[in-house]
């Protein structure tokens, strides 16, 4: 398979990662009613904008781009790491209480013990942050 093709495939794979992790978000907020709290607030503040930026890089095929949404992705998985630690941790437990209406630390969901909403935003983030590397290696080969 030639370079060109792989980064091609990346680079939709990435929209594609983003567009399910925002229509999950959507689906958890509108149809299940789950309220987010502020910190599920700052992951799609770093998620909703790579849906637009990777779907206009896909069709454009524009590995530039590559950059940006490295960038989101990392702050993006940094801010889910942090929430999924105050769900998960009991000694950071209690920084869930003053995160606003709904205390951060609440679990809408608890899949096998430890699959949350914000396990899924980082799966998701760091899924888009190694493409995106990836894409950004073979760009400098080239």
């Amino acid at each position: 398979m030639r370079r060109e093709q792989i980064k091609e495939y990346a680079l939709f794979g990435s929209w594609v990662v983003s567009l399910i992790a925002t229509a999950g978000s959507l689906f958890f907020s509108e149809v299940m009613k789950y309220i987010p709290c502020e910190l599920c607030w700052f992951q799609r503040i770093f998620m909703y904008p790579l849906v637009i930026l990777l779907g206009v890089a896909a069709v454009k095929k524009d590995y530039r781009m590559s950059s940006y949404a490295l960038i989101l992705s990392v702050i993006g998985g940094c801010i889910s790491l942090y929430h999924y630690l105050i769900q998960k941790v009991p000694a950071l437990n209690d920084l869930g209480n003053a995160c606003g209406i709904i205390p951060c630390n609440t679990d809408y969901i608890n899949w096998f013990g430890f699959i949350t909403i914000p396990f899924l935003a980082l799966v998701a983030f760091i899924m888009i942050a190694v493409l995106q590397i990836y894409i950004r290696r073979y760009e400098k080969e080239c």
